[in-house]
């Protein structure tokens, strides 16, 4: 039998605040875990990623990956020592840390392919990170690319709290009785294209 993976939440700039999906899921899910960062204000990327880094050798098996907003890029930083836990990752809202002057200490972004499957979730009006940008990610990432109408950053303020489409994805990475989650089906009510 198959290890039960761990769900590794990994907030972005500024952490993610009550009813924010990645808040509801952390309480949610009974084998997700949080990543906790020093200075949520100002990112310093070695900080970040050994932060998460430390939360995936503390996991006892493997992990699945729910990243938001800067968060995906401190996945994609990930030292290679730590990639063979990781199953698998949802990336969503990525940064762009090439815009945003207290983000850059996180660029360039790496261009090399993840070594475990990934899901890119981007918005068509995200305010900080173009679409086209988002595609360019997920295609050098080697990601499956699912391309949202309208939905702003993907989180409280554009409307998403609880977020039944990418809990499904994130069960499509992890499986459902691995994430304990009662298994009736999700149905997205808006959104994948």
């Amino acid at each position: 039998m198959a290890a039960t993976p761990s769900v590794i939440i990994v907030p972005g700039w500024r952490d993610s605040g009550p009813g924010h999906w990645q808040s509801l899921w952390a309480e949610r899910l009974p084998t997700a875990k949080r990543v906790h960062q020093d200075d949520w204000v100002t990112p310093s990327r070695a900080a970040w990623v050994g932060s998460l880094a430390r939360t995936i050798e503390e996991a006892s098996g493997p992990v699945v990956l729910a990243a938001h907003s800067l968060g995906c890029m401190a996945v994609v930083h990930l030292p290679t020592e730590v990639l063979g836990r990781v199953q698998g990752a949802l990336l969503v809202a990525p940064a762009d840390p090439e815009r945003r002057a207290v983000l850059s200490d996180f660029a360039p972004a790496p261009c090399e392919r993840l070594p475990y499957r990934s899901i890119l979730v981007a918005s068509s009006n995200d305010p900080f990170c173009p679409i086209r940008l988002a595609g360019a990610y997920a295609r050098s990432w080697g990601s499956e690319f699912v391309r949202l109408q309208d939905a702003g950053h993907i989180n409280v303020e554009s409307g998403h709290g609880e977020w039944p489409l990418g809990l499904a994805l994130l069960q499509s990475l992890a499986g459902d009785l691995a994430l304990g989650v009662a298994s009736a089906p999700l149905q997205p009510t808006l959104e994948s294209t």
